[in-house]
């Protein structure tokens, strides 16, 4: 064999060899197409973002636990396929998880260290929905124990988590450590939870998309309740697309939660995919809710970040509404109610024989929990006044909310915006420079679905995220504009240091 042969050879050889699978940023059907023709499995898969935890976990704190049966799950959906020749809708896609959520496989703790080590006797609702869609739970991330705090990540039973756009930095809460990992690669998708800000608020502080959907539209059993009557569970993902392909199997009736009943007949008969739309901008009406968009209260990187944003809504065929207000927009003070110790002394009702706490004062007793809490927890176990109606029927919710439609229907608007922060994330142990949570709110009191999309980042290179809200059960339009926005303007990026 000539010299030059032997190295056409090598070379041909070389360039018939497929590239191995980048895993950065890759999506659900990136991963899909791979196993189908035969480039990845899902056993090779798991055990990249398992090295990819192995090798930044240490820095970003975003896992409480991982799980060992995560291979073998793998394997044996690889066997699947390799019989069948069919992909279930989440196959092989690893998953992490939030540890508010019950796995009846892994320990869930809601970031206290009094429920170290305590499994669940069976999984929450949503979880087995995911797994029996094909996901692969890699972890239990870490939260804001018992989910109490918007703004920190940090637990009794695992510290505190970082955002991987800015070591120094907070992730948001509660959901702080699914949006790290899924932000920093270490997972393809995320489960959060939200009562108030906690999937929105760390989506926009990671450069993510979640979706705190209708309530009624997901079920809340087997997650770890804040306030139940405003608590939702959702999806946390890198990519609009993503994040409807979880909400296409979370949504659903479930008896264990007779608030999902609302969701039948509601949910479109295809699912959500059909409304990713790369045109779904075109013709439509959105307004930019001004009272959260003010030079005064909105730090100048976010306020021009939103500025170009409704700049890009337009150029998309968008009609703007700006400025834009609510008429007799009010939150009476009794619209939110103190539960949590109703609402938590009934979950720990559903775990199994051998639990060893029944009421709130029984965690408190082993003082196992983090300073930052103990306040907040001191005061709802003092509650003694009887839960409030769910918001369909507390008097004050309605209220809000009618509010907020009557004042969408006078201009048919088909989505509201605001920045998801009015600041960027602060630094880790700054309690006292501007937060700017929006997400308190719009939709926590009215009941609405509210989507957040990245639209920027600071001249720091913090990402700056932008809230959608929509209609009862119309997740349909916001899906259609967040998609349309998100595929005009490609804001998404991963952190540097995790390539």
């Amino acid at each position: 064999m000539t010299r030059f042969l032997f190295f056409t050879l090598l070379f041909l050889s070389a360039c018939s060899s497929p590239a191995p699978f980048e895993i950065g940023e890759t999506t659900i059907s990136k991963v899909h197409e791979a196993y189908r023709e035969g480039r990845l499995d899902a056993a090779s898969l798991t055990q990249m973002y398992l090295e990819r935890i192995a090798a930044y976990d240490d820095t970003l704190n975003a896992f409480i636990s991982l799980n060992p049966r995560a291979l073998e799950r793998a394997r044996a959906l690889d066997a699947e396929f390799a019989s069948t020749g069919t992909l279930r809708p989440l196959h092989g896609i690893p998953v992490v998880v939030k540890d508010n959520y019950d796995t009846h496989d892994l320990p869930t703790t809601a970031g206290s260290a009094a429920l170290a080590g305590m499994i669940p006797p069976d999984d929450a609702w949503q979880v087995a929905r995911l797994r029996e869609a094909g996901a692969i739970v890699l972890g239990k991330t870490n939260m804001a124990e018992w989910a109490f705090s918007p703004f920190v990540t940090e637990s009794s039973i695992d510290g505190t988590t970082r955002n991987p756009y800015d070591l120094s930095r907070v992730p948001a809460g509660s959901s702080g450590g699914t949006a790290a990992a899924v932000a920093a690669n270490l997972g393809l998708i995320g489960l959060g939870t939200d009562t108030g800000n906690s999937i929105r608020g760390p989506s926009g502080h990671n450069a993510l998309v979640g979706i705190r959907s209708t309530m009624g539209l997901t079920s809340r059993d087997g997650i770890v309740p804040l306030y139940l009557r405003n608590d939702i569970g959702g999806p946390m993902t890198r990519t609009v697309e993503d994040a409807v392909r979880v909400l296409d199997v979370i949504a659903g009736y479930d008896p264990a939660d007779p608030i999902t009943h609302r969701s039948e007949g509601r949910i479109p008969e295809g699912g959500y995919l059909p409304f990713l739309d790369p045109n779904g901008l075109e013709g439509a009406r959105i307004a930019v809710f001004s009272p959260y968009l003010r030079p005064d209260s909105t730090h100048p990187d976010i306020f021009a970040r939103m500025e170009e944003a409704v700049d890009d809504l337009k150029a998309a065929g968008a009609i703007v509404i700006n400025p834009f207000t609510i008429p007799d927009l009010s939150l009476d003070p009794s619209i939110w109610c103190e539960v949590f110790r109703h609402d938590v002394e009934a979950y720990f009702a559903t775990r199994e024989d051998g639990f060893p706490y029944e009421q709130l004062d029984d965690v408190i007793a082993t003082g196992q929990y983090a300073d930052y809490i103990r306040e907040s927890l001191e005061y709802t176990a003092a509650w003694t006044e009887p839960p409030c109606p769910d918001l369909y029927t507390h008097k004050p919710n309605i209220a809000f909310r009618d509010a907020i439609l009557a004042a969408m229907e006078a201009d048919s608007i088909d989505a509201i915006v605001y920045p998801t922060w009015s600041w960027p994330a602060r630094e880790i142990g700054d309690m006292d420079s501007p937060a700017g949570d929006n997400s308190q709110y719009l939709s926590p009191q009215s009941g609405l679905p509210a989507l957040q999309v990245p639209i920027g980042y600071t001249q720091g290179g913090l990402p700056v995220g932008m809230t959608l809200l929509g209609r009862l059960f119309d997740e349909p339009t916001l899906i259609r504009i967040a998609y349309a926005y998100e595929q005009a303007t490609g804001h998404r990026r991963s952190p540097a240091g995790f390539d």
